[in-house]
């Protein structure tokens, strides 16, 4: 539970500075959803999916994005034929738990060695605050309350929180991981091209479209280079 409370506090000061954010666009919705896009494809190409090639089999990690795309497909259809107001939020919040799980796997079995106790903990607070970043600018960006949002923070705690309890007894196998991360990527990249980008590409002028992305691409470098 207390991991779980350092992922909270580490998503809140992401979600802190996208609310900065939100502040200087806040005449723009589609500026802050753009900004997003970019942002999150930042996060894929520099960061997560480097790092998953290196921990994982491609083969594992490519058929874990072709589910992930179909699920996106399945997931999108629903909620865009119940009429639900946010389906990138709901989309990319089910992306960022399935990310979570093969880190708090492993971070219950590691619990034991309390050499690894400082570095576990340092890593949960800078890792996760991108993904609270991007999280609360995709709420954002949709003129949602901060309440929601701290729902959302609340069940990726939780979340966290049991799969590390579980990482104790259960040891998930290399390959599966793989792809549980490649799910990950899939949903996260569909979601972020076709529902905050594209989504957007004729709302704004072609210079502020470019702009926007360009932008969240950079706040992804910073975060990459903060994580490091």
């Amino acid at each position: 539970m207390i991991l779980g409370g350092f992922l909270f506090f580490s998503a809140s000061i992401g979600g802190a500075l996208a609310w900065v954010f939100s502040k200087l666009f806040k005449h723009t919705t589609h500026g802050l959803s753009l900004l997003c896009g970019g942002f999150l494809v930042g996060l894929l190409v520099l960061d997560v999916i480097p790092s998953s090639f290196q921990l994982y089999k491609s083969f594992g990690l490519l058929l874990g994005i072709l589910i992930g795309y179909l699920i996106f497909q399945i997931l999108n259809s629903i909620f865009h034929n119940s009429h639900t107001q946010n389906p990138s939020v709901s989309l990319l919040a089910i992306a960022i738990i399935i990310h979570t799980i093969p880190m708090s796997l492993t971070v219950g079995q590691l619990l034991g060695n309390a050499a690894l106790s400082i570095t576990i903990t340092a890593s949960i607070i800078l890792h996760h605050l991108p993904e609270g970043f991007a999280l609360s600018t995709a709420l954002l960006s949709q003129g949602e309350r901060l309440w929601r949002l701290l729902i959302y923070f609340i069940a990726f705690s939780i979340f966290f929180s049991v799969f590390i309890q579980i990482g104790q007894y259960w040891v998930l196998s290399n390959k599966a991981q793989g792809v549980l991360m490649g799910i990950s990527i899939g949903l996260i990249a569909t979601a972020s091209i076709s529902e905050f980008i594209l989504h957007h590409f004729r709302s704004v002028t072609r210079k502020s479209f470019v702009a926007f992305i360009l932008l969240g691409y950079l706040l992804s470098h910073l975060f990459h280079i903060m994580v490091e």
